[in-house]
């Protein structure tokens, strides 16, 4: 059985066909209840597929190693085939391999076929059904949010082609503001291209003027909704931007009868030792919780987590990386971001 690999890179035009099949495959097969499954169909990742199978592994190499997103997006029959041949396409190579956002599904394929596996983060959701910002725990998030709108917020939901200026200017005025730190990838959303149709973008305005953006990526399984995905905002803006958009884009998708609004994966957070797996790497475990408590150079996890629980959760759930082989790699995990450019 021959496996074939299709690269999709940004900045030139994707194969439909390869567009079409992760799509369909991250809609299909959500056995493993992947919240952030939407971002396989990012520009630059690389799709692995099997002839005769029924689903896609999507990955991105970056040096010596192979690193991937999430388990097989594919049919239960045909998740092991995709999982062994991709795994033996990676050694032909001469690659190791790692695995992230792996969920617990995944998370127990994966150690049982010799992977070590930790927990790395968690991701977060919150239930839309019942949802109110009434109360005394919402009292902070309220006053952020009426201050902004006291600043002269006007929100709106836009189609990206039509704002795609506004945009590029919030991205420069954000990044400029983190000492010229680079775009992260793979991980986190995009706007744009092909898999734009499918996502929603809000963009904040003062006086006319753009200054913070929310888009959302859809969600599909058992907690179908939406994820609030890649966000930014200009650093001398009003408090409460963020705030005031996602409760606008909250009260939306509640008219619309929408379920779940996600918050997507944060490294580092939500670890329990409960979630962990037989056979995983205490040392890996300790190093996850260290950077957690001093990682914010690499990763400012406290601060997405003190946003997230701005919005009390419902549920917490906790994701996994793997690494082929009977030991947790540091090159492996350092990979991860490589891949993601933080560095």
């Amino acid at each position: 059985m021959t496996a074939t690999t299709t690269e999709a890179t940004t900045g030139t035009t994707t194969d439909t066909a390869v567009h079409q099949a992760v799509l369909d495959a991250v809609r299909t097969h959500t056995a493993s209840e992947n919240p952030s499954s939407f971002l396989a169909l990012n520009s630059g990742n690389s799709v692995f597929t099997v002839p005769g199978a029924d689903g896609v592994v999507v990955y991105r190499r970056t040096g010596r190693w192979a690193v991937q997103f999430g388990g097989p997006f594919a049919a239960e029959r045909d998740y092991g085939t995709l999982l062994d041949a991709f795994r033996r396409h990676v050694r032909d190579e001469g690659l190791g391999l790692v695995g992230v956002q792996l969920q617990r599904a995944d998370a127990e394929r994966y150690a049982g076929l010799g992977f070590t596996v930790n927990q790395v983060g968690a991701s977060w959701a919150v239930s839309l059904a019942d949802f109110t910002l009434r109360g005394t725990k919402f009292m902070q998030l309220r006053n952020k949010i009426s201050r902004a709108h006291r600043n002269g917020l006007q929100i709106r939901e836009v189609d990206a082609a039509d704002v795609q200026g506004d945009i590029a200017a919030i991205d420069r005025a954000w990044l400029g503001s983190k000492g010229g730190a680079q775009q992260l990838e793979f991980l986190v959303g995009q706007i744009g291209g092909e898999a734009q149709a499918h996502r929603r973008l809000f963009v904040g305005t003062i006086d006319g003027a753009p200054v913070a953006y929310i888009s959302y990526s859809p969600v599909y399984g058992s907690r179908a909704g939406w994820m609030h995905d890649l966000s930014r905002r200009i650093p001398e803006g009003s408090p409460g931007l963020m705030e005031a958009i996602n409760a606008h884009a909250i009260e939306v998708f509640r008219a619309e009868g929408v379920a779940w609004l996600h918050f997507g994966f944060t490294p580092f957070t939500g670890l329990d030792a409960a979630h962990e797996l037989d056979g995983h790497s205490p040392a890996f475990q300790w190093l996850m919780h260290a950077l957690w408590a001093e990682g914010a150079a690499l990763y400012p996890a406290q601060t997405q987590l003190s946003y997230k629980q701005k919005w009390a959760p419902d549920v917490l759930i906790p994701e996994y990386v793997a690494v082929d082989g009977p030991q947790a790699s540091l090159p492996g995990f350092a990979h991860v971001f490589r891949a993601c450019n933080a560095f």
